[in-house]
């Protein structure tokens, strides 16, 4: 177990306590389909190098002025958010909840210049930018497993953006990849880069990408089984995400080891999802999968047995109430029944 306290607090006073490279910077929780959230911890040398370089990478500059509709809690919010906007010396406008018409009118007010976020929110700018003056915005930065080219193109035709970036993170090791200046539309939109500096990354034999570097993390916090599971021998994270790296050392994420998909650059766990249909009392059974959607790259679709009178729309509502809106499945097919293997378990294969 690691105290995080005890250094901090040995000289008396937090004010006068010696910071070191290698002392945990902070703990950001992540979760899976099974067990309890787990705490990603990171130390402040990672932090700086990694995201220093992201600041290269993304073409932050010193008096961007960066509105931030990422979540903090999310590390794309507060590591390639406020963090990167110290590195640089930054303004820092953050967004509590997304609303296309508020981001439109900052944009145009405070002569926004970096502007990050899922591919969702550049679909939303296209649709509602209007007549509005959005001639200050210089950067993009997006990431998820599957962007539409042409949402790539018209980002970078119809929109005042000079630089497009696309990656590739997570909690345990932050940006693992990230797109380079020229790489085409084709690249950006379907693939994530190539590994940033002192990050190695490599496909297992079953298809799962694996990263091993300075940058993963030193542990989850009290769980030395999960972080021994994690962390191979060898130094390799085992990310849980499917993937191929193309003869240019650029990685394609193809698929998610645990079911796994992303809206709108959040990740949605099929097994969590279920668990809420479940509490539905006319709703005996239900599996979800990810499908492919235009503007959200993928959204769930549910997969349910009645035990009563229940539609569709009925439960989206009901759903939307209960969990998080990226979470809630835009679709609802009604079956008599679920394919099961031999151990009980559904085959969403053979799920259409």
């Amino acid at each position: 177990m690691i105290d995080l306290k005890s250094d901090f607090l040995s000289s008396g006073s937090p004010f006068q306590a010696d910071v070191r490279g290698d002392d945990i910077a902070d703990v950001i929780y992540t979760s899976g389909t099974t067990g309890r959230p787990k705490g990603v911890m990171m130390d402040h040398a990672q932090t700086l190098r990694l995201y220093s370089e992201w600041c290269d990478l993304a073409d932050l500059r010193e008096g961007d002025r960066y509105l931030i509709v990422n979540p903090f809690f999310h590390t794309f919010g507060y590591k390639a958010g406020l963090i990167t906007s110290m590195i640089r010396g930054a303004t820092v406008l953050p967004v509590p909840v997304f609303d296309v018409d508020k981001v439109l009118e900052l944009v145009e007010r405070e002569r926004i210049t970096m502007l990050p976020g899922p591919p969702t929110l550049y679909h939303s700018l296209l649709e509602a930018k209007g007549d509005r003056d959005l001639s200050s915005l210089r950067a993009a930065v997006t990431g998820a497993a599957d962007i539409p080219v042409e949402l790539i193109r018209r980002v970078r035709v119809e929109l005042p953006f000079q630089s497009i970036m696309t990656g590739y993170g997570l909690t345990e090791a932050g940006t693992a990849t990230a797109s380079r200046p020229g790489d085409s539309f084709e690249d950006i939109a379907t693939t994530v880069g190539t590994p940033c500096d002192g990050v190695e990354v490599r496909i297992a034999d079953d298809g799962e990408v694996l990263v091993r570097g300075y940058s993963v993390m030193r542990g989850y916090l009290d769980d030395p089984e999960a972080t021994a599971a994690a962390i191979d021998a060898d130094g390799w994270l085992h990310t849980g995400d499917l993937g191929t790296i193309g003869d240019r050392g650029h990685v394609r994420i193809v698929g998610r080891k645990k079911d796994m998909f992303i809206v709108g650059g959040f990740n949605a766990y099929p097994a969590e999802i279920e668990d809420f249909l479940l509490e539905h009392p006319a709703v005996a059974q239900a599996a979800v999968v990810g499908v492919p959607d235009e503007r959200m790259g993928q959204v769930g679709k549910a997969f349910v047995v009645r035990r009563g009178e229940l539609t569709a729309d009925a439960l989206i509502a009901w759903s939307r109430e209960r969990m998080a809106g990226y979470k809630v499945p835009r679709h609802v097919v009604f079956r008599d029944g679920l394919p099961l293997n031999a151990t009980g378990k559904v085959m969403k294969d053979q799920l259409e």
